[in-house]
């Protein structure tokens, strides 16, 4: 696949997570919210789009792909920004979005207010087991995963682009908590694939 390929996959998997969180921020319950959440990411692994949290885990496994791999990953980080700050700021513009703009504020504030170890968060990609995982099973993880995620208080690296954006609340601080929730949502999606490396080489 080539870069603009992925580059289009990956502006796309950032408009569905920044409609995705357009409707969290909509729902009152947080715990619908964060069901209804688990649509956008469901939208995303059926259609084959590309999202970094998804595709960072597979770094591991690159071999001698790596170097080509991890710029692959930057495009796709690089688009999915790009697809979550085109949702933001339409929904600003949008009737609805100073009170949506106003609940994305405060959670922007909280995040770049935050010690910088607790946004770093481990999770597992459970949707493309299909030889392992039945097909209710696995849409059933996909919704279960999102909601103990976001319920969990965990950080999301593409979802806050999204919050950032919809508030207009980009600056150093906000680029700079981004960058460490990246780092940390890596180290989670490295966590999987590396233990598969290990117990398969034991």
């Amino acid at each position: 696949m080539t870069h603009f390929r992925v580059l289009v996959n990956a502006i796309l998997a950032g408009i569905f997570i920044g409609l995705a969180g357009a409707v969290y921020l909509a729902v009152p319950n947080k715990i619908v919210g964060s069901f209804l959440f688990g649509f956008g990411l469901f939208t995303i692994v059926c259609y084959g789009f590309k999202l970094y949290t998804g595709a960072i885990g597979y770094l591991v496994n690159q071999g001698r792909k790596t170097l080509p791999y991890a710029v692959t990953l930057a495009v796709i980080w690089a688009g999915n920004w790009l697809g979550t700050w085109l949702v933001g700021s339409a929904l600003r513009c949008s009737r609805v979005g100073s009170g949506l703009s106003r609940k994305a504020a405060s959670l922007c504030s909280v995040k770049v207010a935050d010690d910088w170890i607790s946004l770093l968060y481990l999770a597992v990609e459970s949707f493309r087991r299909k030889d392992e995982i039945p097909a209710p099973g696995r849409i059933l993880m996909v919704f279960l995963c999102v909601m103990i995620f976001i319920l969990s208080g965990f950080e999301h690296c593409i979802a806050d682009m999204f919050y950032f954006s919809a508030a207009g609340a980009w600056n150093v601080d906000s680029l700079g908590t981004i960058l460490i929730i990246t780092a940390g949502n890596s180290l989670g999606g490295f966590l999987l694939p590396a233990a598969e490396l290990i117990r398969h080489d034991a």
